[in-house]
């Protein structure tokens, strides 16, 4: 349903949330190793979030990316708002230009209720929440941890 930058950016957000701090700022490379992320695709996402104030970044000697506590409080759909791709939510599954409750597509009725959920579960939870079920091992960003 997302896309790779939507997915990426959305792991990136979470990583820094958890391993980052105004003192302690992280390089892109630094997140895709962890995240096992292409590095200059992920270098481009999150200076997009930075640019558009989803992140905080500073450039040279010591620079790099983290996430205020404020930024930490934003809903997570934030940063796929950022990204470009909340239409993802509305956008018809089969890729059919009219598709709504009143014209719907054959699939409308199975996808609509799992996207009402999703977009709900982004929209209403922090940065920070998600974070939080990481550092409680009761989610994970990553196979390997």
């Amino acid at each position: 349903m997302l896309s790779n930058s939507s997915k990426y950016a959305i792991n990136a957000v979470i990583y820094l949330a958890i391993h980052s701090s105004a003192s302690h700022r992280i390089a892109p490379k630094d997140v895709a190793e962890a995240l096992h992320i292409p590095t200059p695709f992920l270098a481009k996402i999150l200076q997009t979030l930075a640019r558009k104030k989803v992140i905080s970044s500073n450039k040279g000697p010591g620079g790099g990316f983290w996430l205020s506590d404020e930024e930490k409080q934003a809903p997570l759909m934030t940063v796929v708002e950022q990204i470009g791709e909340a239409d993802k939510f509305i956008a018809c599954a089969m890729g059919f230009k009219e598709c709504s409750s009143e014209k719907p597509c054959p699939l409308h009725a199975s996808v609509q209720p799992f996207r009402d959920n999703f977009m709900r579960e982004l929209s209403e939870n922090s940065i920070a929440s998600f974070a939080q079920k990481i550092a409680d091992k009761t989610a994970f960003l990553s196979p390997t941890e």
